[in-house]
C-alpha cells in the first residue's frame, strides 16, 4: 500500500543544473519570497556545485530560515565523456537529471529557470514533480520559444513580450503562465557602480554572444579587439556570453553548426584601456551592463538589460542575417546595425547622444519586455504564482 502524502506539506525543489553561473539570479530571489508566502511548505534548494550553491545563498534573506541545500554533482563518466566530446552537449545535465530523476519524484515541484530539465518528462509523463520554468533572459532569440517550454506545467514570465511570443508559438497556453516581472533586477538593484578605468572616456561594452551562426565573434571578435587596442577615444568592456570561453568547440542544437573558438591575444588583457572579462561574476551580474555608455554586440539577451537605462547601442550582423521585420532580432531596432566592422570607429563616433528614435524604441521594447508594479517586487509575484499554482495558500 502507498504512504498516504496528502497531509505531508508540499515539497519544493528550486533547481539549478548547469555548468555556469547565469542562471541563477533569475530564480533565487524567489526562494525567501516563497517561504514568507508559504510557510508549510518545504522548499530546498539543488545544487550541482559547490560554485553554485554559495551563488545562490547570496540571496537568500537572511531572516529566513536556511533552506536544505542538495548536491547532484554530474559523475566523473559524465565530465570526461563530455570533455572528450569537446563539450558540445550538456551531458553533465542530462547525467545528472537521470541519476536523480528518483530524488525528483520526491519533489511536488520544481523551479527551473531552463529547458533541460524537461528531459523528465520526455519518457515518463509523471504527475510528479510538476516543472515550473522561468527563463533566464528576455531577449529576442527563437531558441527561448521553442517547442521544449510546452512540456511545463507552469510558466512564469517577465512580462507582455515574452508571453505573447510564447502563446503565438503554442508553447504556453491561456491557464499556465504568470507574468511576474523580472527578478534579477531586484537582486542586483542595491548594488553600487564600480569604476574600471581610471579616465572619463566612453566605455564599450562589446558583448558577443556564444552561438556559433549568430555570434559576432567568430567573424569580426578579433578585428575589434585590434580596433580598440589601437584607439583612444573609448574604454572597452570586452565580456562576452560565459559560455562563449568555456568550450573550445561550439554547437548550435538550434542551427545544426559547430566552430572552433579563437583565443584571445593576450597582448589585449595588459591596456589600462582594456578590460578581459571571459566569465568572472561580473559579467553575470550586471556590472558591465551599468557601467557601459555603448553596448555593441549580436543577440545577447543582455542588450534589454543594458537598455533599463536608454543608451546608444550598435549590432554586428556578422551572419547576413535578414533581419528587418524579424522578431527574432527586434533588438536591432535599438541603435544601427553593422554588416562590417570597417566603418566601427565613425559608426561608435556617431552612436552619441542618442536620437530620440532609438531611445524611443528601447523605452517602448524595456517597457513591453518587463513588466513592473512599484508596489510588488518580482520575487514577491513571482512567490505568489507558485503559491497559487500550487494550492499553497
Amino acid at each position: 500500500m502507498k504512504p498516504d502524502r496528502s497531509k505531508d506539506p508540499q515539497r519544493i525543489g528550486f533547481l539549478f543544473n548547469h555548468d555556469e553561473l547565469h542562471q541563477v539570479a533569475h530564480i533565487a530571489p524567489i526562494i525567501s519570497a516563497l517561504q514568507r508566502q508559504a510557510p508549510t511548505a518545504q522548499v530546498e534548494v539543488i545544487t550541482s556545485s559547490d560554485r553554485q550553491a554559495e551563488a545562490v545563498r547570496q540571496f537568500l534573506d537572511p531572516a529566513a530560515p536556511l533552506p536544505q541545500f542538495q548536491s547532484i554533482r554530474p559523475s566523473g563518466w559524465s565530465r570526461m565523456i563530455e570533455a572528450l566530446l569537446g563539450n558540445m552537449v550538456p551531458l553533465n545535465r542530462l547525467s545528472s537529471l537521470k541519476r536523480n530523476a528518483a530524488l525528483f519524484r520526491q519533489f511536488d515541484a520544481l523551479v527551473v529557470p531552463e529547458t533541460t530539465t524537461t528531459f523528465l518528462k520526455k519518457n515518463d509523463q509523471m504527475a510528479r514533480p510538476k516543472l515550473i520554468f522561468f527563463p533566464h533572459g528576455a531577449g529576442d532569440r527563437s531558441i527561448g520559444f521553442s517547442p521544449e517550454i510546452a512540456r511545463f506545467d507552469h510558466v512564469l514570465l517577465p512580462g507582455e513580450k515574452t508571453r505573447d511570443r510564447m502563446l503565438a508559438a503554442e508553447v504556453i497556453r491561456a491557464d499556465n503562465h504568470k507574468i511576474v516581472g523580472y527578478p534579477k533586477f531586484e537582486a542586483y538593484a542595491p548594488r553600487p557602480p564600480v569604476k574600471l578605468f581610471d579616465n572619463d572616456k566612453p566605455t564599450v561594452l562589446y558583448n558577443p554572444h556564444f552561438d556559433p551562426l549568430l555570434s559576432s565573434w567568430f567573424r569580426f571578435g578579433e578585428q575589434i579587439l585590434d580596433y580598440f587596442a589601437k584607439q583612444n577615444d573609448y574604454n572597452l568592456i570586452f565580456a562576452p556570453h560565459v559560455m562563449l570561453f568555456q568550450r573550445r568547440l561550439l554547437a548550435s542544437v538550434e542551427h545544426r553548426l559547430f566552430r572552433f573558438r579563437q583565443n584571445i591575444d593576450p597582448r589585449y588583457a595588459v591596456l589600462d584601456h582594456m578590460h578581459i572579462d571571459t566569465g568572472s561574476e561580473r559579467s553575470v551580474d550586471m556590472t558591465y551592463t551599468r557601467t557601459a555608455d555603448i553596448y555593441l554586440g549580436d543577440v545577447s539577451s543582455q542588450i534589454y538589460e543594458f537598455i533599463q537605462k536608454p543608451r546608444p547601442a550598435l549590432f554586428l550582423n556578422s551572419h547576413d542575417a535578414k533581419w528587418r521585420d524579424n522578431p527574432n532580432y527586434d533588438h536591432w531596432t535599438f541603435g544601427p546595425v553593422l554588416d562590417d566592422v570597417a566603418g566601427l570607429g565613425a559608426s561608435l563616433d556617431a552612436a552619441s547622444p542618442l536620437s530620440d528614435l532609438y531611445r524611443e524604441a528601447q523605452t517602448r521594447a524595456f517597457v513591453h519586455s518587463f513588466d513592473r508594479d512599484d508596489d510588488v517586487p518580482p520575487s514577491l509575484r513571482a512567490a505568489a504564482a507558485i503559491v497559487e499554482f500550487l494550492d499553497l495558500a
